[in-house]
């Protein structure tokens, strides 16, 4: 077992090793993300998946992710952080082998399924560990800097590498490449990670976790399958119901819960649940965004996946650049600047798009994929800024966990919304309709932009401040469950 690190010893070598070990699963995780969308095509032409199987193969991996974030990080809390990374290491690289070989498109969505539940216990039980690694705030500053570095690399090379491997190997090898990475990452956290553990870990909250999944999966589940079996239906009717109870449930259960999965009186804050709303609507941007252009590159442009890959950079790359620049931005003059400038951003990147035909410019094309991924990278940083914004110091960690679940949330609801509303139905759909039918998801972009935009306004204001200061001061004088 590794020897724990000398906090006292700030110059230990292990320290960077172990940060790198870290930066290993986020980086699989989120190649996955895009790597995935580029593949849509080719699975939808060898597995002959239906729209909704397509949905589902992003969905059930978003859905799962953010359903079991928080429970993840609890459990790595309560049982050691080393070996839950470890298992979540196992059970994703095991997820990756299944995916490579599913015969079928309902065996790849349960096999996307089991890469969740593993990825779910890599990035929070990951984060965990670096803040438990680097106890200088100097040197823990660099290292969440780094870690956040390598979303928006894994971003730019995802399109790439999956564009490259599709198209010399098929859609398999975009899973075969997570194997060796996870079994380097497991071997390598078994020799050098240290085991630790919260002194006082959250007890489960087995029935809020429960009523999170009913509320996420029955809601997403009927906005996918709502466009096949109609949306006034009975099966409809019966899915969205489900979620309107399940979330209603939720909250009577979690106002009475002495340790809950989620706080609800957190939604007090306006900062907070701008936060929430935010993060919702950028990846919902986002995640319509990848679905919708892989389709519309391959299928109306006809390019090759590798082609489709590379015009996906242009957004990554944005990405990359700006969002350090909104790090910085935030540190000095606080949210509002980068919120504002980032849903302008997704705003006008989804507008320039709304018209897009079989012969759009490349040029019209790089400037709305640069705005678009200008406006991600603006609004990415200051998400989980804004969200612990007032809050009390032990409760920052739980506000910073909801706003990471409600990224995957937006994710899931921006692939299943667009793809209900924006996709052809039919798999052998011509160009120009698989054009026209993307022209509504575009104006839905770009309201995701409009929302961020305003809220970024709204959520910053002194109004919004002092909702804030009253809520840090609830939660200091009524402990939870009083």
């Amino acid at each position: 077992m590794p020897q724990p690190l000398d906090d006292r010893d700030e110059r230990d070598p292990r320290r960077w090793l172990i940060l790198a070990i870290c930066c290993m699963s986020l980086f699989i995780v989120g190649l996955d993300a895009t790597v995935v969308n580029v593949a849509l095509p080719a699975i939808r032409s060898d597995l002959h998946a239906s729209v909704a199987q397509l949905q589902w193969t992003i969905d059930a991996y978003t859905l799962t992710l953010a359903a079991l974030l928080m429970l993840s990080g609890s459990t790595a809390d309560r049982l050691g952080r080393a070996r839950v990374f470890q298992i979540g290491l196992v059970l994703f690289t095991l997820g990756s082998l299944l995916c490579s070989i599913a015969p079928n498109a309902q065996l790849l969505i349960a096999f996307r399924v089991v890469q969740a539940i593993g990825g779910s216990m890599l990035n929070p039980v990951a984060m965990s560990i670096i803040r438990n690694t680097f106890t200088d705030p100097r040197e823990r500053a660099q290292a969440i800097g780094i870690w956040g570095g390598v979303i928006g690399i894994s971003m730019a090379f995802g399109p790439i590498v999956g564009g490259l491997l599709v198209e010399a190997v098929g859609w398999r090898a975009i899973f075969w490449i997570n194997v060796p990475v996870g079994i380097a990452a497991v071997l390598l956290t078994a020799r050098f990670v240290p085991e630790s553990k919260a002194a006082r870990a959250r007890r489960l909250d087995p029935i809020g976790q429960a009523l999170v999944i009913v509320l996420l999966v029955s809601l997403t589940y009927g906005i996918i399958e709502a466009p096949s079996s109609g949306w006034t239906s009975g099966k409809s009717v019966a899915l969205f119901a489900t979620a309107a109870v399940a979330l209603v449930a939720l909250i009577v259960h979690e106002l009475r819960h002495r340790e809950p999965l989620i706080d609800v009186r957190f939604f007090r804050s306006a900062p907070f649940s701008g936060a929430t709303a935010i993060a919702v609507a950028t990846f919902a941007a986002l995640g319509g965004f990848l679905f919708l252009n892989s389709l519309y590159l391959q299928e109306a442009r006809h390019f090759s996946p590798l082609h489709a890959g590379l015009w996906m950079v242009p957004m990554a790359a944005m990405t990359l650049v700006f969002g350090p620049i909104s790090g910085r931005l935030v540190g000095r003059l606080g949210a509002r600047p980068s919120l504002v400038l980032g849903g302008a951003g997704i705003l006008l990147g989804g507008l320039l798009l709304t018209d897009l035909n079989e012969t759009t410019s490349f040029l019209h094309l790089l400037v709305g994929y640069g705005l678009f991924g200008i406006g991600f990278g603006f609004v990415n940083p200051p998400i989980t800024n804004t969200a612990v914004s007032g809050m009390p110091a032990d409760q920052a960690g739980v506000a910073a966990a909801v706003a990471s679940t409600s990224r995957q949330v937006g994710s899931s609801l921006g692939v299943a919304v667009l793809g209900a509303i924006a996709v052809p139905a039919s798999a052998v759909a011509a160009p120009g309709q698989i054009v026209s039918a993307g022209h509504l998801g575009w104006w839905v972009i770009a309201a995701c932009g409009a929302i961020v935009l305003v809220l970024g306004l709204a959520t910053t204001s002194r109004w919004a401040r002092g909702t804030a200061s009253r809520t840090a001061a609830l939660l200091r004088e009524q402990p939870v469950g009083a």
